[in-house]
């Protein structure tokens, strides 16, 4: 073999070896993305419906049949680790599932997003912000459940059931960790402030026991609608925000 085509022969060898690594790499990949999305597809609708489940489960047990499932033993054990300055703790944490805390909070979002020109983020935002909010007095109004007798603090007038503290901080909490995940921040970051900001809503909605505003099954109810109503807000913007930037493609051409 004269010495050009020896040359011309191993630089042909060694692009077909670097195709055949890029294409294996890329493959194997596209499973990976292609695994990690089949996970996703199957794994969401799954906990909406447990959610939901679990939920009307609830409604029906606690509402409809008045049935006591845990909520005495709830209290009871609360009972035991409630100190002044436990109680002082719950008041704090119950501040941040108040409507107080989350008019001025869903604010300050809406208005970075737009300062940032992100107004699809803010629009979406406002929306799950007052969805969750008409949706909570909705559902107090339509089941009636009166709260427990001898409240820690004040009483408090309005309905029992579900939790209003426990679903809005769930959905905004849910609302924190969509933008987590929607960063370029390491994957690490991303778990462990997605950790934080449900323990977050957990820790309030575990306040509206131990002061005796609500029943276990009240906040229950909360976490589970509040996770529900986040997962159907994010999916149906994303739909109405997706067909809106391809018909905007369309209309460009």
């Amino acid at each position: 073999m004269p010495e050009l085509d020896r040359a011309s022969f191993n630089a042909i060898a060694e692009w077909a070896w670097r195709q055949f690594c890029n294409n294996a790499l890329m493959d194997a990949k596209d499973v990976k993305e292609t695994r990690k999305l089949s996970l996703k597809i199957i794994l969401v609708p799954l906990l909406f419906i447990i959610a939901l489940f679990v939920f009307a489960f609830l409604a029906h047990t606690v509402v409809f049949k008045d049935e006591d499932l845990f909520d005495e033993d709830a209290f009871q054990f609360f009972k035991g680790y409630t100190t002044p300055a436990v109680v002082e703790a719950m008041r704090i944490l119950s501040f941040f599932g108040s409507p107080r805390f989350f008019l001025p909070a869903y604010t300050i979002l809406v208005l970075f997003f737009i300062f940032r020109r992100q107004r699809r983020y803010a629009l979406d935002i406002a929306i799950v912000g007052i969805s969750s909010t008409v949706l909570m007095f909705g559902l107090k109004d339509a089941f009636k459940r009166q709260r427990p007798d001898f409240p820690l603090l004040d009483r408090v007038t309005n309905y029992s059931f579900p939790s209003g503290h426990a679903l809005c901080s769930f959905i905004f909490c849910s609302v924190l960790i969509y933008i987590v995940w929607n960063t370029h921040w390491r994957p690490a970051v991303k778990w462990l402030l997605s950790a934080l900001f449900f323990l977050f809503a957990v820790s309030i909605g575990i306040s509206r026991i131990v002061l005796r505003y609500h029943y276990a099954s009240d906040v229950l109810a909360g976490i589970c609608l509040g996770f529900a109503w986040a997962i159907l807000c994010m999916w149906l913007l994303k739909r109405i925000g997706g067909g809106q930037r391809a018909q905007q493609r369309v209309e460009a051409k």
